[in-house]
C-alpha cells in the first residue's frame, strides 16, 4: 500500500469547484456569462477582482471624457488673446454648449450598456472623443477659423459627457449594493477629476511646442500689452494618446455581462417610476452644480476679477468636488444618502450666498480670496451631494422593485446624469445672461439658491423625514 497522501488541490480551487466552475466562464469576447455578485461566495472567489479590474479602467476612461467635454473652459479664455475676434456673450456660448450636447446624448447613453455591453460601449465611447480634440487641435491654430465651425466643435466635445451616464450604469452591475455607493463615487469622483486636470495643466502645455513643427505653428498671445508665443493646439493634441491607449485597454481587459442585457423598452419602464424623476432634480442641484460652475469659473473670474489668470484658481474647485465625491460615496454607504445630500443643500445655499457677499465687496482685500474659498466649499458640497444620491438610487428601486431592480437603478443612474448634465449649459448660460440683462451675476446666482432651497424641501420631504416615502 502507497503512504503517499493524496494531493489536496489548492482552497481556492475547492471554492471554485463548490459554485461550479462554469459560473466563471468567460469567452473570446470577454463575455461573462454568469455574475452574481450579492453572493458572499461568488463575490470573494471571482467576483471583487473582475469588478475592480472594470472599475479601474472605466475611471480612466471618464477622467479623459471629463477632459474633453471641459476643454472649452480653458480654451474660451484664450481666444480673444490670440486673436479671435469673439463677444462675452459668444464665449459663455461656446463655453455652455458641450453640456447641452453632453447632456442630451446622456439620455441615449443611459440605455446603451444593455444593449452593447458594457466593454464593448466603453471601446466605442471613448474612441469618439477623438473626434472633437483632432477638430480643435486644427481649429484653434487660425484665428480667421468661423464661430460657426468653433460652435461645431463644442458640441462634438459633447461626446465626453454623454460617457458618464454609459460609465456609471455601467459600473452599477459590477458591485453588489453594499458596495455601490463606494464604487460609483470612486468612478464618478476621480473621473471628475478630468475637469481639474485639464484646467490645471492646459496653461502648462500651451505654453511650449509639444512635437515640433508636427504640431503646428504657435500663435501670438497678447494681453495687457504683454506679448508671448503660445500653442493652443497643445490643449487638444495632448490627449490624442492617452484616448487611443485608454480605447485599447478597455477592449483588452474590460468585460461584457451577460446578466445585464435589455433593450430600451425594457430600460423605459423607469420613465412610469415617480422616484426616477424626484431623483433627477436633486441630481440636477448637486451635478448639474458641479459640472455647471466648472465650465463657467474660469470665464467669470475672468468677469469678475479681470487683473486675475482665471486658471490659475479655476481648476481648484473642480478638484477638490471631486475628491469629496470619491469620499462621499463611502460616507454616504456609512451614514445614509439622505442625509447628505441634505446636508449638501444647505452647504450649498450657505457657500452661494458668501459668494454673493464677496462678489459685493470684491474690490476689498478679502474679495477675492472670500469669492474663491466659497466657491470652493460649494464645490465640496455637491461632491458629497453627487456621492449621495448616487448611493440612493439602488437604494430605493431595491426596496420599491424587486427583481428588475438591477436594471432599473442602472438605468435611472443614466438617465439622472443626462437631466444633471444640464447644469453644464444652464449656468454658464445663465451667467451670460444675468450679465447682460441685469449687469451683474447677481440674478443668477440668487437663481441657483432658489433652486437649492426647493431640492432641500424635496429630499427632506421625501426621503430624510422621520416617516419618508422611501428611507435610504
Amino acid at each position: 500500500m502507497s503512504s503517499t497522501a493524496p494531493r489536496l488541490p489548492p482552497r481556492e480551487e475547492v471554492t471554485l469547484k463548490l459554485l461550479e466552475p462554469e459560473k466563471y466562464e468567460v469567452n473570446e469576447k470577454s463575455l461573462i456569462t454568469y455574475w452574481r455578485p450579492e453572493d458572499e461566495e461568488f463575490w470573494n472567489a471571482k467576483g471583487r477582482q473582475i469588478a475592480r479590474t472594470n472599475l479601474i479602467i472605466s475611471i480612466i476612461a471618464l477622467l479623459l471624457s471629463f477632459v474633453v467635454w471641459m476643454v472649452w473652459s480653458t480654451l474660451v479664455v484664450e481666444l480673444p488673446n490670440v486673436g479671435f475676434n469673439l463677444t462675452t456673450d459668444q464665449l459663455f456660448w461656446l463655453a455652455a454648449l458641450p453640456g447641452l450636447s453632453g447632456s442630451t446624448l446622456r439620455i441615449f447613453y443611459s440605455f446603451l450598456v444593455p444593449i452593447f455591453g458594457g466593454r464593448n460601449w466603453t471601446v466605442i465611447s471613448t474612441l469618439s472623443l477623438l473626434v472633437p480634440m483632432i477638430g480643435i487641435g486644427y481649429a484653434v491654430q487660425n484665428p480667421a477659423t468661423s464661430y460657426e465651425t468653433l460652435v461645431v466643435l463644442a458640441l462634438l466635445c459633447g461626446f465626453g459627457g454623454g460617457n458618464f451616464a454609459s460609465s456609471m450604469a455601467n459600473i452599477s452591475f459590477f458591485f453588489p449594493k453594499s458596495q455601490k455607493g463606494t464604487a460609483l463615487g470612486l468612478n464618478a469622483g476621480l473621473g471628475n477629476l478630468g475637469v481639474s486636470v485639464v484646467q490645471l495643466i492646459t496653461p502648462w502645455i500651451i505654453a511650449g511646442s509639444l512635437i515640433g513643427p508636427l504640431g503646428g505653428l504657435s500663435q501670438t498671445w497678447t494681453n495687457v500689452g504683454v506679448g508671448k508665443q503660445v500653442w493652443l493646439q497643445n490643449a487638444a493634441w495632448i490627449w490624442i494618446p492617452a484616448i487611443v491607449g485608454a480605447a485599447l485597454l478597455a477592449f483588452w481587459k474590460m468585460n461584457n455581462l451577460a446578466t445585464a442585457k435589455a433593450s430600451i423598452w425594457e430600460q423605459s419602464v423607469i420613465f412610469k417610476r415617480k422616484h426616477c424623476w424626484i431623483t433627477a432634480i436633486l441630481y440636477l442641484g448637486t451635478f448639474g452644480s458641479f459640472i455647471g460652475f466648472s465650465a463657467a469659473l474660469p470665464l467669470l473670474i475672468k468677469s469678475e476679477f479681470p487683473d486675475l489668470s482665471p486658471l490659475k484658481y479655476a481648476f481648484l474647485g473642480p478638484l477638490v468636488g471631486a475628491l469629496a465625491r470619491s469620499l462621499g460615496g463611502s460616507v454616504a454607504d456609512r451614514t445614509g444618502g439622505a442625509r447628505i445630500t441634505m446636508l449638501a443643500f444647505v452647504g450649498m445655499i450657505i457657500s452661494t450666498l458668501s459668494i454673493l457677499y464677496f462678489l459685493e465687496h470684491k474690490d476689498s482685500a478679502a474679495g477675492f480670496p472670500g469669492f474663491l474659498a466659497s466657491f470652493i466649499f460649494l464645490f465640496t458640497m455637491s461632491g458629497f451631494g453627487n456621492a449621495a444620491v448616487y448611493r440612493m438610487v439602488p437604494q430605493i428601486f431595491s426596496k420599491l422593485h424587486g427583481q428588475s431592480a438591477v436594471l432599473e437603478s442602472a438605468a435611472v443612474l443614466g438617465f439622472i446624469s443626462a437631466i444633471a448634465g444640464y447644469g453644464a449649459f444652464i449656468i454658464p448660460k445663465s451667467f451670460g445672461y444675468s450679465i447682460s440683462q441685469a449687469g451683474s451675476v447677481h440674478l443668477a446666482l440668487s437663481g441657483f439658491i432658489f433652486y437649492y432651497v426647493i431640492c432641500l424641501v424635496i429630499a427632506w420631504w421625501y426621503y430624510g423625514r422621520r416617516s419618508p416615502a422611501v428611507r435610504c
